[in-house]
């Protein structure tokens, strides 16, 4: 193993060496001409440059375009004074292209040249955003896709076959949106590349038979779609692209692209419309949660904050308020960082920070086209919050999230930020802390009783409950474990639910929070609301066969009750 590492870092160094020296080589060249030069292996490829030329005619004349402004073009030639090369110069400029000549190596040109691959022959369509999966072939998919390892098994199956990029693109799509992910995983490790992904808040192996030289042309792939430089590997770069699936239903997938030890690993957040069009019933709030929001959705101005880590609901939380508030009467604007669903009947804005749009300059302006509500995707600064608060308190129902554990600590947040605390009492109507939960699957779910001791800590910590809250639902002891069909893939569980706890701002509090913004005094203070913290309903959804205990301690903690 250690001669073959051995053997491997020498040819590699030899690689360089001659990399080196042919750049050299076309330096010198160009210089002795007085031409420009530039090594194309740090020059950003983009690939409607590169199909103004065909691929044939390129290599003859030994030039590549790589880049084009308006009628400009950038275009590297190995030797700008060949005939051939003359004969594409004057060939471009007569379609009146103004010319930018680089001297550039044939190793450059080579590299450059096998981008051809992607380029789709004139009159068969563009590739470019969109990946189109035929209703028929994805119904196929589907059958053979129904768990984590008939996943593996298909996918190794089309390696062996040696399909085109475009294929491999697909069933990695196909497996994803089959077995209900929310993310894809691509990370190239020594030899191999591992493709993970991520279902109901949990990582998944799938595969990992994928090789260096495939992934090179799959990652390619990727950048293509999503409108990225293709042979820039060397810093982050974001995209996105669509997935059609026959009829109207698209997908929308948001890439990132990051330079890793071995290559380019890439994330492909899945963004399905068909997850932000919940009602607050299907939320996973309690009937007594229910009410208490509903009545603060109801209101003119005020702010309702949302809490918890990424990847809590938090966006699809709030896109259902949005959609509850949503009427014809009501004018609303978001500004998001990104836009991640696009909602019916709501103006939606996107942070750009290159042009200066961000978070607070967006909502100042925001506020000046008269909104009744208004959605600020993130407050991360003062200057955000300042502004947010003002807005709730001018008029405005105000919506945003804030990172913090759990809803007492939003408080103290803001104070930190730099937020007078006798703006943040009179400005703030709701807080609302959340976790995601898995959920068992109700095809195959089993029931059972659990021992003496844990259905009497059940009973007394149904006694315990608020008065607000309903115990009735929660009067029994039969639990449920996970247990695994195709159904869920055989995992046991199937989708998610939320678990919640709620903050009013009520009279009290806003008077303390002018005195101590301490979260353990708040937490003492707010006793007399009867909140339900996170972890105690996570219990109830326990209780009620919605989910297991082992979930509620994975995302809130040891049990404390």
């Amino acid at each position: 193993m250690a001669l073959s590492n051995d053997r491997s870092d020498v040819q590699r160094k030899l690689t360089q060496i001659n990399r080196e020296a042919e750049e050299r080589d076309a330096k010198r060249r160009a210089d002795s001409t007085g031409s420009q030069y530039i090594d194309l292996g740090m020059a950003p490829l983009e690939i409607g440059a590169l199909e103004l030329l065909e691929e044939k005619e390129a290599k003859a004349a030994r030039v590549a375009i790589f880049e084009k402004r308006h009628r400009e073009l950038a275009i590297a030639a190995y030797n700008p004074a060949d005939p051939e090369t003359q004969k594409v110069f004057k060939k471009l400029e007569a379609r009146e292209y103004k010319l930018d000549i680089f001297v550039v190596s044939l190793r450059g040109l080579n590299n450059v040249w096998k981008y051809y691959e992607f380029i789709v022959p004139k009159g068969k369509g563009s590739i470019t955003g969109k990946v189109e999966i035929d209703q028929t072939r994805l119904e196929f998919l589907r059958q053979k896709l129904e768990t984590l390892e008939s996943a593996h098994d298909e996918i190794a199956s089309f390696l062996k076959n040696s399909p085109v990029t475009s294929q491999i693109v697909e069933i990695l799509l196909a497996a994803a949106i089959t077995l209900r992910s929310s993310d894809i995983h691509l990370e190239p490790e020594a030899t191999r590349v591992k493709f993970r992904i991520r279902i109901d808040g949990l990582l998944h192996d799938v595969f990992e038979g994928l090789n260096l030289e495939e992934y090179f042309f799959l990652i390619s792939r990727i950048k293509l779609l999503s409108s990225m430089k293709l042979n820039v590997h060397d810093i982050p770069q974001d995209g996105r692209f669509t997935i059609g699936l026959g009829g109207k239903k698209e997908i929308e997938i948001r890439t990132s692209i990051l330079p890793s030890e071995y290559g380019e690993t890439a994330v492909l957040r899945i963004l399905d419309p068909e997850t932000i069009g919940l009602k607050l019933e299907s939320l996973g709030f309690r009937s007594d949660d229910l009410v208490v929001i509903t009545k603060e959705l109801g209101r003119p101005n005020g702010m309702i904050l949302n809490t918890g880590p990424t990847g809590s609901g938090k966006t699809t939380t709030l896109y259902a308020f949005l959609i509850h508030v949503n009427k014809p009467e009501v004018k609303i604007i978001t500004i998001e960082d990104p836009i991640e669903y696009r909602l019916s009947g709501i103006e939606q804005t996107q942070v750009n920070l290159n042009s200066g749009y961000n978070f607070a300059s967006g909502l100042r302006s925001i506020v000046r086209q008269d909104p009744d509500v208004v959605l600020v995707g993130e407050i991360r600064d003062l200057e955000t919050a300042e502004v947010a608060m003002s807005s709730s308190l001018t008029g405005h129902l105000v919506f945003s999230t804030l990172h913090t554990n759990d809803s007492f600590g939003a408080i103290p947040r803001l104070v930190e930020l730099g937020v007078r605390p006798d703006i943040i009492g009179p400005s703030l109507n709701l807080i609302i802390a959340q976790r995601l939960v898995r959920r068992l699957c109700d095809n195959c779910k089993a029931a059972y009783e659990p021992d003496a001791a844990v259905k009497r800590k059940i009973e007394n910590f149904v006694d315990r409950l608020p008065q607000r809250v309903d115990k009735k639902p929660y009067l029994k002891t039969t639990l449920y474990k996970a247990v695994g069909c195709n159904k869920c893939g055989k995992i046991g569980y199937r989708d998610r639910v939320g678990i919640f706890e709620l903050f009013i701002m009520d009279d009290e509090m806003k008077e303390l929070i002018h005195k101590e913004v301490s979260e353990v005094t708040i937490k003492e203070a707010v006793a007399h609301q009867g909140i339900v913290t996170l972890q105690e309903d996570g219990i109830l959804k326990v209780i009620n066969g919605s989910t297991t205990f082992d979930e509620v301690v994975r995302i809130s903690g040891p049990l404390e009750w």
